[in-house]
C-alpha cells in the first residue's frame, strides 16, 4: 500500500476530498517523522511505536577480502515494534499457524 493508496481509501470511506486527506496523512508522516528525528518515542495506540535506538560499535567483514575487519562505527536507527493486534494479525499469516 502506497501513501496515495492510503488517501484514496480513506477519502472514498469518509466522503473527504483526495486533497484534504493528502494534507492530513502528510501532516501525519511529517510530525512523526520530526518527533522520532529528535530522538522522542512516537507511540500509536493500537498500531505502535517507533524509537530510536543506537546500534552499538562492531567488527565487520568485507567478503572480498575476509582477513581484513573492518570497523562498523556506532549508529542511530529508528526501530519500530508493532502494537498487540497487529503482531497478532501478522502472525496469523505464518503457514502452518492455525
Amino acid at each position: 500500500m502506497t501513501k496515495r493508496d492510503l488517501v484514496v481509501r480513506i477519502a472514498s470511506e469518509t466522503g473527504l476530498i483526495q486533497e484534504k486527506v493528502q494534507e492530513v496523512v502528510q501532516k501525519t508522516l511529517d510530525y512523526i517523522s520530526e518527533a522520532v528525528t529528535q530522538g522522542h518515542t512516537v507511540e500509536l495506540r493500537n498500531f505502535g511505536v517507533f524509537e530510536v535506538k543506537i546500534r552499538r560499535a562492531r567488527i565487520g567483514r568485507n567478503p572480498n577480502q575476509p582477513e581484513r575487519d573492518v570497523p562498523i562505527p556506532p549508529r542511530a536507527v529508528v526501530k519500530f515494534k508493532p502494537g498487540k493486534e497487529m503482531r497478532e494479525s501478522v502472525l496469523r499469516l505464518t503457514p502452518g499457524a492455525s
